[in-house]
This record gives structure tokens, sequence and C-alpha cells, in this order.
């Protein structure tokens, strides 16, 4: 301050007695300005006083030039640790009104059996085993502006036969809806309220992801690319309308108006109701709960189905200057069941036996060298008799619409089956993942591809997943695999 006090002074001094303000003064404004430099130099004392005393006035805030942006949820902490949420930070492409997005994702898949069809079944993420191919080409992005929203991403590659493959809805009445929707993975548009708090209400309408199983539909959002059962065999995709309120920063209530269980159309007259409950207390800490209800078998109205699925995250570890630099874990909880319509909630009775389904799924992962490597050991088990949720062989072409005589799902059918895995993710950045993974799955009932696979000599033959005579699928009970993937999201 004494340093401040003479500099100003000096300037003062300079300034009044430089002739050119001295040409230009009279002796009253001399006198003015002398007593002006006295005052000031009574105030500078003054600070000095309030500096040495540690009583300094609080600077005002700085004017902003513009308005400040809107707070959004979940902003208060880091959150690409999660497994199912996307790693990147930002996205390189972002415009105004349009941040776009690309997504890559090619295999090669070594099944230890090498069935000669190179076919592999009970997985949503891949399809085919010893030969090179492209899961998914993802081109989309997020339009926003001013309180509208929209989203859309293609799903070109072998999603865009498997995924609608899975959906028995279209049966049911004209037009193939799966053939309309069977390049779109997401595709809706919104709009932002501004209501309730500082947050709004967001309220969409079309296909959407429902991340019940705490998986992404996206493999370079993972921790492992093959998830457990309780995550491949629940619904990866909604149709129909979904409202996100966000009562705090760090709670999304989620609510759903849709057509079915992973349906493009409706099986009944019934829509599936559901809700999502994301809580986020902390950084290193998620909760998630998903409940659903609705009548999913077509042309039975009575049977209805209840599913809960819960997960739980936690990153109990994080030093950024050690080698070993951070740790955490995933837990998943399912339970769920179909009662009416000629079957009975996890019980049995005469004429109608028990369907339901209970599992978990357990990973943890470990990051290493500044996050730049990754490994995630994991797996699960569950019980599903009944077989509503199993994923149906495609012996034949199967379909979930056509069924197969090879692979019973009546009620009443006992399926159980457990799983474990190994992988190791090179993390060359935010947008690209070399991945390398070991699988194992097991189940009570001969189920996965033998050497023999599952298709016909001569091919796929007669109707969709039909008995072919001279014809019987190789099925075995445990597979061994190893996937290899490049995954690009950018």
């Amino acid at each position: 301050m004494s340093c401040l006090r003479a500099v100003v002074l000096s300037c003062l001094v300079l300034a009044v007695s430089s002739p050119v303000f001295a040409q230009s003064s009279s002796d009253s404004s001399d006198a003015m300005l002398r007593q002006q430099v006295l005052d000031l130099q009574k105030r500078l004392e003054q600070l000095e006083k309030e500096v040495s005393t540690g009583n300094v006035p609080t600077p005002a805030a700085p004017v902003a030039l513009s308005g400040p942006a809107a707070p959004q949820p979940f902003e208060f902490a880091d959150f690409t640790w999660l497994n199912g949420n996307s790693r990147t930070h930002e996205s390189p492409l972002d415009t105004k009104y349009f941040t776009p997005e690309i997504r890559v994702d090619a295999n090669y898949v070594y099944d230890f059996k090498t069935p000669r069809d190179h076919t592999l079944d009970g997985s949503c993420e891949t399809g085919r085993t010893n030969e090179l191919q492209l899961q998914q080409l993802g081109l989309g992005g997020d339009f926003h502006y001013e309180n509208v929203r929209a989203r859309f991403m293609t799903q070109f590659g072998e999603y865009s036969q498997m995924t609608p493959r899975n959906d028995i809805s279209p049966s049911r009445g004209q037009w193939n809806l799966n053939n309309a929707y069977q390049y779109l993975s997401e595709a809706y548009g919104g709009y932002h309220f501004d209501v309730l708090n500082q947050y709004g209400v967001n309220l969409d309408a079309g296909i959407f992801m429902s991340y019940i199983g705490l998986f992404s539909y996206y493999n370079a959002d993972n921790w492992a690319y093959q998830p457990s059962y309780v995550s491949a065999n629940t619904p990866w995709f909604f149709n129909g309308l979904r409202v996100q309120t966000f009562p705090t920063d760090r709670w999304k209530a989620e609510f759903w108006l849709i057509n079915g269980w992973q349906s493009y159309g409706m099986f009944n007259e019934q829509p599936g109701v559901g809700t999502q409950q994301l809580w986020r207390p902390t950084g290193w800490l998620e909760f998630l709960s998903n409940d659903y209800m609705g009548a999913d078998t077509l042309g039975n109205p009575a049977r209805q189905r209840y599913h809960t699925d819960n997960s739980v995250e936690v990153k109990y570890y994080d030093r950024p200057q050690s080698f070993v630099d951070k740790g955490a874990f995933s837990l998943t909880l399912d339970a769920g069941c179909e009662n009416g319509g000629g079957v009975k909630c996890f019980s049995s009775v005469p004429g109608a036996p028990q369907q339901d389904f209970l599992g978990f799924m357990l990973y943890n992962r470990t990051w290493f060298a500044h996050d730049k490597y990754a490994l995630t050991l994991g797996g699960g088990a569950i019980t599903n008799p009944g077989r509503y949720l199993v994923l149906l062989p495609p012996i034949n072409g199967a379909t979930a619409t056509s069924g197969t005589p090879y692979f019973t799902e009546n009620p009443g059918d006992q399926f159980k089956a457990w799983d474990m895995s190994a992988t190791f993710d090179i993390l060359q950045n935010d947008y690209l993942t070399w991945r390398f993974e070991y699988n194992h799955r097991a189940a009570n009932v001969p189920y996965f591809a033998g050497p023999g696979g599952m298709t016909p000599v001569g091919g796929n033959t007669g109707a969709p997943g039909s008995f072919v005579p001279g014809f019987t699928p190789d099925l075995v009970k445990a597979e061994n695999r190893i996937n290899i993937a490049l995954l690009v999201k950018l």
C-alpha cells in the first residue's frame, strides 16, 4: 500500500505542476486540486489502516456481459466414470443449434466352439463369430433451439437386423413397423418447459433409450462388451412418451407412457407404463431404479408383466496421480414376473405355471496410468421359468414372432444361466476405445451354438424357425469366446 500511495501522489503532483496544466489553470483551480490531493492522501492512509487490521471491503462482483447459462442437472461433478454413461467430456463437433454425434462399433468375435455357420445367439450386442463385422454405424445428434429439442441416431450394421428381430409386436396389424424403424435407434422430438424450478421439465415423443439393466445400448459407453443377462434380456428402447422432471440438480424423476416392452407397436390394448428414478447425491455414488408394468403377450391381454430393475454404482478409489488411479463397481438386481392369462407370479398352481425373472450382475472396474487403460471383471446370473425374457436362438432363421419347435418358450419351461467376463480397454482418448474381452456363459439347458451351428446345411429352409426334416441344431450348455472391438464415439 505504501508503494501505491507514493505512485498515486507522485502522479498527481506531476500533473498539477506540469506546464500544460499551469497554463490552463487559475489560482482557484490550483487550490482546489491541491485540496483533492490532500483528501486522496487521507483516503490512502485510511486504506493502509484497513489492510493492516484485515478489514478489507469485499469487491463488487463483475458485471456479466451476457446472461448466465441455465443451470443443468448433474453438472456438479464429473460422471464419465459411470458404467452405461458416455466418457466423453465434450463434443468436438458442437455448434450453436446442433450437436452432431458419430458412433462406430466394429468387432471380431472368436468362438472357441467354431460353429460352422458363424452364428452367435443369446446376445443383443453381437450376432456372428469368427469374422469381422460392423455392429453399428450411428449418425445423428441433438438439435436445440430455444426450448425445442430433438434427437436422432441411426443404427446401420448388425443392430438394424438384430434389434427388430426380437420384437413380436409388428405381428399385430398391417404395415411393417420393424422395417419402418429398423435403421433408427433413437428418434424423438420434445420441448423443455421452464416450470417447477430452475431445471424445468422435458417432454419427449418418439423412440428413446430405456437403460433398464444399467448398460447402455451403445458399447462405447459401457465397461464391458457383453453384459450379463440382467441387462442383455431387458429393453434397450421404448416407443412412446416420456416426461423428465428434476426436483434437484441431483435427482431425475422420469415417467413413461409407451407401446410396450421394447416394442414398436402395442401387443394388446393396454400401453406400458413405468418410471425411472436417478439419484446422484455425490460425485462418487449413483442410485438408479426402473419400474415397469404392461400387458406384453400378443393376443393375451389378461397376462400382466411387472418388472423392477435397481442399480448402485460406487467410485471407491480416486487418486489421479497414482498408476492405479481409479476404482469403481456397479451392482444390479432385477426381479419381475407375469401373472394371469395362464401363468402365475413366483409360484405354480394347476393350470398356471410359475413365470418370473430374478437376476443380478456385478462388475468392478480399475483404471490405470491416468485413465489410459482399464480392466473390468464381472458377471451375473438369472433364473427365468417360462422363458418370457430369454432371447430366442435364431435356429433356421427363427424370430421372436415365429418361435421354433427346437427351443420352446412355453409357460413353465425352465431357464437358468450365469456368466463371467474379463475386459481390458485401451482408452486411446475420450473418443476411441480398443476393447479385448473374454466371456464364459453357461445355462442349464442346451442354448449356445455348438460346432454344428443352428442353420441347415443348405441355408434357412421353409418358414423362419420351422422344423426341417433331417436337421437338428447343435446346441450346447456353455460357450467361451473372445471379443475384440474398435469403438468410436464423437
